[in-house]
């Protein structure tokens, strides 16, 4: 089996087994009938992924590569606040009637600030430190900006990243306040790590390890007798990654120039319900 399922396996081993469930505490979370979506979670899950062992990729179940590569190119890429720049619909829940999602996600990575160096967006400033200063402490981006919150349509989930580099290798450490496990886990591990590697190949860097670190991993109660299911699902060997080594600037990647070979999955057969 991939790397990426032992650590999925053992992420919703440990919150089933010794986590706290919410059921007497009044939640958010609603389903689409409007009962109360409640869920068993661990605080503080911490998962390292060595991006250049494998690539982090689970197939106990098919996770949409090509999707959630779409969705970071939105957010990081085009930086973009609009479900009409997406060709998914797994924001339009939280879209207003224009689409947008308010002064949320790719919003906050376009915004400019000043520096002694120039004006950078938050995605600029890394690019540049990453090509100028790779040895700098400091580089970091942060969407979760409290000023701007009650304009946000939803808080950001993965909310920072903090890159560091060590000789040639790049390395980066996700923080995520909260993480619906059954949809959302391993769908972040793919973007940043294929975000991770964007980075290392336009800064000249070779791509290194994926830290997680997730405050608040949860299993909604809805979703555990899927877990369950999941985690007795045949287990594959994780599938070869390709990235297009033509492509030098960030802003010229493409939902195509990434690619899985040899993907081997399970079918999922129960339907996902997401509380909102």
């Amino acid at each position: 089996m991939s790397r990426a399922d032992e650590i999925f396996i053992d992420t919703c081993k440990n919150i089933i087994e010794n986590g706290f469930w919410d059921t007497e505490l009044d939640v958010r979370p609603k389903w689409l009938d409007g009962t109360p979506a409640h869920t068993v979670k661990k605080f503080c899950i911490v998962n390292r992924y060595d991006l250049q062992k494998e690539f982090p990729i689970v197939t106990l179940r098919r996770t949409a590569f090509k999707s959630a590569i779409d969705e970071i190119l939105w957010i990081w890429q085009k930086k973009s606040n609009n479900v009409h720049d997406l060709n998914s619909h797994i924001w339009d829940s939280w879209a207003d009637e224009t689409g947008s999602i308010g002064k949320a996600y790719g919003y906050q990575l376009g915004v400019k600030h000043k520096y002694k160096e120039g004006e950078f967006d938050q995605v600029d400033r890394v690019l540049y430190d990453l090509k100028h200063s790779p040895q700098s402490r400091r580089i970091m981006t942060n969407i979760y900006v409290h000023q701007d919150l009650h304009e946000m349509n939803l808080y950001p989930c993965a909310y920072s990243m903090t890159f560091n580099v060590s000789g040639d290798t790049l390395n980066g450490i996700l923080n995520q306040r909260s993480n619906d496990v059954l949809t959302a886990n391993n769908w972040n591990v793919v973007q940043y790590a294929v975000l991770m590697h964007m980075l290392a190949q336009v800064s000249g860097l070779k791509v290194g390890e994926l830290v997680h670190v997730i405050a608040d991993a949860h299993i909604y109660d809805r979703h555990v007798p899927i877990v369950e299911k999941i985690l007795e699902n045949p287990k594959y060997p994780a599938p070869k990654f390709w990235i297009n080594p033509e492509i030098k600037n960030f802003y010229d990647f493409t939902v195509d120039d990434f690619k899985l070979i040899d993907y081997e999955f399970t079918k999922l057969e129960d339907k996902i319900e997401v509380a909102v």
